[in-house]
């Protein structure tokens, strides 16, 4: 198992939509985590120009073994126009606006390139991929891990043959990684990151990734105590020299705002900055790629005109702790405290017993 490799049980969490960069998987692969690199709305050709470019990297700095994943979003199916049509005429009046389509987000092509030219870890987001799928991954060398939100989640992606899952719990930042994102789900608080560990535990004998809310050495000791094999994190590096963040984002991150969910801006459920938009469009629809298409105009337009109030500030609750330090330095700086929190943990059983 890679994570059984890392020097330290640190795993970057895949932002796909710009945080994500060559440059910040590098980094934390050659501090010793497991980097990754969100493929999320690229193309499969320029999901193939990034491995090549965090590969470059890494052999610059004698790390050209070091393992790092990508991340690919599983497919659904397209929403009937009727669920969406009022709620983006709604918006349009105000904002501008693009077309509201559907796609597979070039998923064949990519798990194509995948076979062809493998990494270590494949993972993926918004539902488990077919067993015949994750074979064709795992016949190359390639590790798979599937983001799950849930015990049925969890139980469908070890029968398919996931070597590791990525337990996301309600505070993660970015959008909620179920495999079916319902409406009638909303009436129904999310799981913790803590409550779907002790969860897992006790039904699946597979490695468990930690995500969300993480984001000191403490709390990722924490995890692992719990039974969690790593953790992972995102928030914690969106500010980052080497992450593609823009500065707006960054700005507002310094920020005590709270967070909360949301589907204004994809139409799916995602965690951000609370934010005017999100105030104002409470009942957005699920329809997610649709509504993430009809808005890039919109968001594209707020970015440029420093409007915070209308655009989409992924961020995890803990995102008040976001420091500014490279990469590196924050692997490095989680991993020792982790450390010291787990001594620390063992002294104090060792002496109440």
């Amino acid at each position: 198992m890679i994570i059984d490799e890392l020097r330290t049980p640190i795993v970057l969490a895949p932002m796909a939509g710009g945080p994500s960069t060559p440059e910040l998987a590098a980094a934390v692969s050659a501090a010793g985590g497991l980097g990754f690199l969100a493929a999320g709305y690229l193309s499969a050709g320029d999901t193939a120009d990034r491995i090549v470019r965090t590969r470059a990297l890494l052999s610059e700095t004698g790390a050209n073994a070091v393992p790092f994943g990508v991340n690919l979003f599983v497919p659904s199916a397209p929403t009937p126009a009727e669920r969406f049509d009022r709620y983006l005429e709604q918006v349009g009046r105000n904002f501008p606006l693009g077309e509201a389509r559907f796609d597979t987000d070039d998923w064949e092509a990519k798990l194509d390139a995948l076979v062809t030219d493998p990494v270590a870890v494949v993972s993926f987001t918004f539902g488990c991929p077919s067993a015949a799928e994750i074979a064709r991954l795992r016949a190359v060398g390639s590790e798979v891990w599937v983001t799950v939100t849930s015990v049925g989640e969890a139980r469908i992606a070890a029968e398919a043959g996931a070597d590791v899952l990525i337990a996301q719990g309600a505070e993660a930042g970015g959008h909620r990684a179920t495999f079916v994102d319902r409406p009638e789900d909303d009436t129904a608080d999310p799981l913790s990151t803590l409550a779907l560990l002790q969860l897992l535990a006790g039904t699946t004998d597979l490695p468990v990734v930690a995500a969300g809310g993480i984001a000191t050495g403490a709390a990722a000791a924490a995890a692992l105590v719990a039974g969690a094999a790593a953790v992972q994190l995102g928030t914690a590096f969106l500010n980052c020299p080497e992450a593609g963040t823009a500065q707006l984002h960054r700005d507002a991150l310094t920020i005590d705002t709270p967070t909360m969910l949301t589907r204004a801006f994809s139409g799916r459920r995602a965690r951000g900055l609370r934010n005017r938009f999100i105030l104002d469009h409470p009942d957005a629809p699920a329809a997610y790629p649709e509504i993430h298409y009809a808005t890039g105009p919109l968001r594209k337009q707020a970015r440029a005109d420093g409007n915070a109030d209308a655009v989409n500030l992924w961020a995890g609750q803990t995102h008040a702790l976001t420091g500014e330090l490279p990469a590196e330095d924050l692997v490095r700086t989680l991993s020792a405290d982790m450390k010291s929190a787990l001594k620390l943990g063992l002294s104090r059983t060792i002496q109440d017993c």
